[in-house]
């Protein structure tokens, strides 16, 4: 069967249909999905959501919940905006490298600071 841009053939039953066009709003949808999701999984239980909610538990729960949204929409826009810029400019291998040592010297420097001292 000769293939166009509007007809596929089911390869296990042969039947011809039309090929499904994915819109905008479903690929946008499955983005966000995805984004979210990774974001929620690798947010929960980290550091950030602990010392979220020690000082929610002792400041106002409307300012922490706001000053949070905030935060990391903040962050999280940069991150985005950064990484499309770095991926256009440096390999993976070498932001991964950047990032273990970066990774590292904040641990060093958690280490050598106190809490207090912050």
């Amino acid at each position: 069967l000769e293939r166009s841009a509007s007809l596929v053939q089911d390869p296990e039953s042969g039947v011809v249909r039309k090929n499904p066009k994915k819109s905008a709003t479903h690929i946008t949808m499955r983005i966000l999905m995805q984004a979210f999701t990774m974001t929620f999984l690798a947010e929960w239980g980290d550091r950030s959501q602990l010392t979220t909610i020690i000082l929610a538990a002792s400041k106002n729960v409307y300012g922490v919940i706001t000053g949070g949204i905030i935060g990391h929409s903040i962050c999280t826009g940069l991150a985005v905006i950064g990484g499309r810029m770095v991926a256009a400019k440096i390999s993976v291998r070498t932001v991964t490298i950047i990032g273990g040592i970066v990774f590292v010297g904040f641990a060093v420097y958690a280490l050598i600071v106190k809490p207090d001292d912050i």
